[in-house]
């Protein structure tokens, strides 16, 4: 019976030994930047404060107010666009620009948008696309909280950045 159990042991630590010793482990999928993937994904996506992106934030934006919250609320313009990071989530994952500006809202208040510009985001994944969140105005809180979730990882791991203030936004304690 003990021949039995250490010839098993035996067995199962040459098999693993043979199998450190064949190379580096394989990689998987998080491993490989996103752009050499079997369906790559191409980080070729326009900036912050092209004049197609903003339209299409104020544009959905409009469009979910004057569908089910408030028809008379509008994005007026946009101001300080700013990117707060590129492909910040690390290579393997899909090519993003991060960003953040003021919006004069046609209630006479600014606001904090937060969007990020996404590789194949768009109609069935052959352009790119936008998520966005305007902060205060996210009532079903598919962002919450505070629009964060459209944040860099890192950013929201470790700590907000001190120019945030310049958006109305507060740093974490």
């Amino acid at each position: 019976m003990n021949r039995a159990i250490f010839g098993l042991l035996a067995v199962v630590l040459f098999a693993s030994l043979a199998r450190a010793a064949g190379g580096p482990a394989e990689l998987n999928q998080y491993d490989v930047p996103a752009e050499a993937r079997w369906a790559p994904f191409i980080a070729n996506m326009p900036a912050c404060d092209d004049n197609g992106v903003l339209a299409t934030i104020s544009g959905r934006f409009a469009q979910t107010q004057r569908e089910f919250w408030n028809p008379q609320l509008w994005i007026g313009g946009f101001d300080r666009v700013r990117e707060i990071g590129f492909r910040a989530n690390g290579l393997a994952y899909i090519p993003r620009r991060f960003c953040i500006a003021r919006v004069a809202m046609s209630d006479s208040k600014e606001r904090t948008v937060i969007y990020n510009v996404g590789s194949d985001f768009g109609l069935m994944g052959l352009t790119w696309g936008v998520e966005w969140c305007v902060v205060g105005l996210d009532p079903n809180f598919a962002y919450a909280p505070a629009c964060s979730i459209l944040r860099p990882i890192i950013e929201r791991e470790i700590g907000n950045y001190k120019w945030l203030g310049e958006y109305g936004l507060k740093a974490r304690d």
